[in-house]
């Protein structure tokens, strides 16, 4: 149990996040939209573009579901939460924490949602899916860390806090 999982909205800064958190605490950073990528030799919006986000979602949660891990900090992808299989798989290598947002401060960080490869289905809002996706972090997290109007090492600091608690 020495991963350190973090989920969220896009636009929440988990790979930001994580890639400070992994060398403040020592980890390897993985993000596994990058995985996802690799595995395609895609970016994720051709694939959603081209095969549709059924194939994508079923490519994501496969790479989530089947990531092994030692003494990592990983970042995923905002869907990642919608595959009990995968949100297993990281519960069982270490600690999730979802980092929070409200709806307004991810809608001013996100300027791309049209090439970013999220999973917006046909009518379906930014809001639509901040709605959907809350209980979902929140059922699979941890702990929560409330990142509004925090920066980088604030948040990072927090995390680790939380994850030295007995």
């Amino acid at each position: 149990m020495n991963n350190i999982t973090l989920i969220g909205m896009p636009g929440c800064g988990k790979s930001t996040i994580g890639v400070v958190l992994a060398k403040t605490a020592g980890k390897n950073f993985v993000d596994t939209d990058i995985l996802i990528q690799e595995r395609e030799g895609e970016l994720l919006q051709n694939i959603i573009d081209n095969c549709g986000i059924e194939y994508f979602k079923k490519v994501e949660e496969e790479v989530l579901s089947e990531f092994r891990g030692e003494n990592c900090v990983i970042a995923t992808g905002g869907s990642a939460v919608y595959y009990q299989s995968a949100m297993a798989n990281f519960d069982e290598q270490g600690v999730i924490v979802y980092i929070k947002l409200s709806l307004e401060t991810i809608k001013n960080r996100l300027d791309n949602i049209k090439t970013r490869g999220i999973i917006l289905e046909a009518g379906q809002t930014l809001a639509d899916l901040y709605e959907e996706r809350i209980p979902l972090y929140e059922k699979y997290a941890s702990f929560v860390i409330d990142g509004e109007g925090k920066d980088v090492e604030r948040i990072v600091s927090e995390i680790l806090a939380n994850c030295n608690k007995p």
